[in-house]
């Protein structure tokens, strides 16, 4: 892509004071581990690739199916039985061919989560389960790598950023995880399409501020209730 075309794609990023080109410049060489993606994982890939991140990481060992389809826009009717990664590599590479994309079709689990982590600057989590979410926010923390958080259920979602700059992080506010079985998920109430899309959206964004060194809120837990439309913040 020409320079020219480049400056044309991004403009409307740089054009915003706090970013600029210097902003831009940071975008397209930060790397960033999006593990999951599902609901969350769908719309932070998008976003992440069309704001022209470097290089995108995700980390999925799922298959598309039909029921994804509901919320995970970046996957399509002709691509169910895929892979979510390979899904997720053909969505990034027809918006931006510029994105690196680095797929791993594995589980993150305690063999390979430092080494997979460890290469990447930022990490969204878009998992499903708390003890990915655990394993996830103990190894940032021992690598001291910023994590954004978001988590999804009916109505409702929660988004944070952990361990920023020395930062508080998951155990602080939930000191242990419960047992997955013992709590609800989207399989058994589910999840309007939508939900996660806001909350994706929203942990995209804080994922590219982070990036470009603007200010983002820490220590503290963002709560979306879409029934009643309400957004609160608590402090941790």
């Amino acid at each position: 892509m020409k320079k020219e075309d480049h400056f044309s794609r991004y403009s409307r990023q740089i054009f915003i004071e706090e970013i600029g080109l210097e902003g831009q410049k940071k975008i397209s060489s930060s790397k960033v581990l999006v593990i999951g993606a599902g609901g969350l994982g769908s719309p932070v890939i998008q976003y992440l690739a069309a704001a022209g991140v470097g290089t995108l990481g995700v980390a999925d060992f799922d298959e598309v199916e039909l029921h994804n389809l509901n919320r995970q826009i970046i996957h399509t009717e002709n691509r169910v039985g895929l892979s979510k990664v390979k899904s997720a590599e053909t969505f990034v590479g027809e918006l931006n061919h510029q994105i690196t994309f680095i797929g791993i079709e594995e589980k993150i689990n305690e063999n390979n989560a430092e080494v997979i982590l460890s290469q990447y600057d930022v990490i969204v989590d878009g998992s499903d389960n708390f003890s990915t979410r655990y394993l996830v926010n103990d190894t940032c923390v021992k690598l001291k790598k910023t994590l954004v958080y978001g988590s999804i259920l009916g109505f409702s979602g929660q988004v944070a950023v952990f361990n920023h700059s020395g930062s508080k992080n998951l155990r602080d506010i939930f000191p242990e995880p419960p047992f997955d079985e013992d709590v609800p998920d989207c399989d058994s109430l589910g999840v309007l399409g939508a939900l996660p899309g806001m909350i994706g959206s929203m942990m995209a964004l804080q994922a590219l501020k982070i990036i470009i060194d603007l200010p983002v809120s820490v220590n503290q837990m963002t709560l979306v209730d879409t029934m009643k439309w309400r957004f609160q913040t608590i402090d941790f």
